[in-house]
């Protein structure tokens, strides 16, 4: 399975000739990523993870093109879309602790719930993706998947919802043999290098090789 990162939490993966996304949001390079993707996965609805305009779009070009979200993102999408080429029948809700089948990739979803932001801010559904039981995109939460070995995680290195202790934790929690970084965009290269030097020297003790990636670099997984 091929992974390239685009930028903050965008991931392609590639695998067979087909190719799902993940998390094409306001801050990511959505058209290139979904570019002949056969399906979306969204962990929830804000914008740096979901950009409805242009994955509205890109459902109402491509005729084949599939989304997986939790239900406050599919009502939404589907909204959107409408009748257009069948656009809302191919948007799906995805609940947590299901397993699904999406365009041949074995899927398991974990979580639930957003990370707490603040107390005056409302927390949203979000949904971990386990991918072929190796790869798991924790969308905005650090819920660690249970009764699985993580084979790759992507880590959110930085967010208005952690501090770096917690991303920290959440490596070492898992302790999968290699990590990549995601929900970077926020991070100047200062601040970037600091904590990817804690994770990258700290999961070593616990079996876990970081590894950096730029927007556009791809890794077999």
């Amino acid at each position: 399975m091929l992974l390239t990162k685009f930028t903050h939490a965008c991931v392609r993966l590639e695998k067979d000739g087909t190719v799902i996304v993940l998390d094409p949001g306001s801050f990511s390079e959505v058209e290139e990523a979904v570019s002949g993707a056969a399906a979306i996965l969204i962990t929830h609805e804000h914008a740096d993870h979901f950009d409805k305009e242009r994955i509205t779009a890109a459902v109402r070009a491509d005729p084949a093109l599939e989304v997986f979200a939790p239900e406050g993102v599919a009502a939404q999408l589907s909204s959107e879309v409408g009748e257009h080429d069948g656009g809302a029948d191919r948007v799906h809700a995805v609940e947590p602790e299901q397993s699904y089948t999406i365009a041949g990739f074995d899927v398991r979803t974990f979580g639930g719930q957003h990370a707490l932001i603040h107390p005056h801010i409302p927390v949203v559904k979000n949904i971990g993706f386990l991918i072929e039981g190796a790869l798991y995109h924790p969308g905005d939460s650090f819920i660690v998947p249970h009764g699985v070995h993580v084979q790759t995680l992507l880590v959110p290195v930085h967010a208005p919802w952690s501090k770096t202790a917690e991303v920290i934790d959440f490596v070492t929690s898992v302790r999968a043999p290699r990590a990549h970084q995601i929900h970077d965009a926020l991070l100047n290269e200062t601040g970037l290098a600091m904590v990817e030097g804690h994770v990258t020297r700290l999961g070593k003790h616990y079996g876990t090789e970081f590894r950096h990636l730029d927007p556009g670099q791809s890794v077999e997984i």
